[in-house]
């Protein structure tokens, strides 16, 4: 059995962190008290989405399976196989390397490129980090960026389709 490494690069952060802002309240007080309002502040805006985004994952994951994505991915039903590949590759989560042995095995199932391309496309859309985009540019921006995100997927997925099958 192999012994897992621990990695403290995480707490030597947040270590460096913490000295940086004791450091920063004893040369100026005011400006350290006006860096913790701000520090509350995007936490209390984050929260929120925070929980809201890790339940919908934490649902996700109970509910939704590999053979239940297998499944549904695999039938030609138009536009709502557009819509799941969409759908599931913005739920996903975890390393993409992990998510290559499924893609492959569906592919092999019959599963078209395009579909497999529009999940991956979404897999750049990252629940756990929308309260931090939304907090730094704003609803509007973070809105528009991600419905053209999607909306592009599809085309990228015809796109590469339509290459490899001019390849072959």
């Amino acid at each position: 059995m192999a012994v897992k490494k621990k990695n403290f690069g995480n707490w030597l952060f947040l270590v460096v962190l913490l000295i940086g802002f004791v450091f920063i309240y004893v040369l100026d007080t005011e400006k350290a008290m006006l860096i913790l309002q701000k520090f509350k502040k995007i936490t209390l805006q984050i929260i929120p989405v925070l929980v809201l985004v890790y339940l919908v994952l934490l649902l996700t994951n109970y509910f939704v399976s590999n053979e239940f994505i297998k499944k549904y991915m695999g039938e030609h039903t138009g536009v709502k196989i557009w819509i799941f590949a969409i759908i599931s590759g913005i739920l996903s989560i975890g390393p993409i390397y992990m998510w290559y042995p499924l893609m492959k095995n569906l592919q092999e199932k019959g599963v078209q490129n395009k579909y497999l391309v529009t999940f991956l496309y979404n897999r750049a859309i990252k629940l756990q980090w929308l309260p931090i985009l939304i907090a730094y540019y704003g609803f509007k921006y973070s809105l528009v960026l991600l419905v053209v995100m999607t909306i592009f997927s599809i085309p990228q997925g015809i796109i590469t389709e339509k290459l490899i099958n001019k390849n072959n």
